[in-house]
């Protein structure tokens, strides 16, 4: 916790000063982010970071694995579409990417499910990408590519899954908002988007 209150007072001492005006304009205007990013909860990947971006310029929802879940309207808690819905409906983003990245550890335990076994929420969490470990394991890749193969797959079933959600299917169609696949290589620092072909090439 020591780290973290002096890295706050280095904040306040030498960022803050700079950024102040930025935060005050946040404050009275509000945030019009226009873009949303859903990536992984690791640590190791930090969507500010990697694109460089100040306060109020992007939302970003993590979660394990950056999984979208399929648009369901129950009485469930819902934290992740929560957070789309918003970011979609009333900031009314241009621009919506899941980030995916390498060595992502929920998608290990999608893969090696014995792994999490004894965990309360992992395991039922990274199922919904069961799809996409489905249709990698079914090339039958040699393993140590199913990891890659398995986060790639994961990025386009969660862009699958947004369009699930109505209102956002709609501004997709009508040219408001924009799906775009990412994944962040944490070993080489390379950013790699996917093209129109299905395929991940760096940016």
């Amino acid at each position: 916790m020591e780290n973290l209150l002096s890295g706050y007072r280095r904040f306040r001492h030498t960022v803050w000063p700079g950024r102040r005006e930025r935060f005050e304009a946040l404050a009275q205007r509000g945030q019009k982010p226009e873009t949303l990013i859903i990536a992984c909860s690791d640590s190791r990947v930090d969507p500010a970071m990697v694109f460089d971006v100040g306060p109020g310029e992007i939302f970003i929802v993590r979660n394990v694995a950056n999984l979208v879940p399929p648009f369901e309207k129950d009485t469930a808690f819902h934290g992740t579409s929560a957070a789309i819905e918003f970011a979609v409906r009333v900031l009314e983003v241009r621009n919506v990417i899941v980030m995916g990245h390498a060595m992502c550890g929920g998608i290990n335990a999608l893969l090696h499910p014995a792994s999490a076994e004894r965990l309360d929420f992992m395991s039922s969490w990274v199922e919904i990408a069961a799809e996409a470990r489905d249709r990698v394991l079914a090339c039958e890749p040699v393993e140590e590519k199913q990891q890659q193969m398995c986060e790639y797959e994961a990025i386009k079933l969660s862009l699958r899954n947004l369009m699930t959600f109505p209102w956002l299917a709609k501004r997709v169609e009508d040219g408001r908002l924009n799906l775009h696949g990412a994944s962040f290589d944490i070993r080489s620092g390379t950013l790699s988007l996917l093209n129109a072909k299905g395929e991940f090439e760096a940016a």
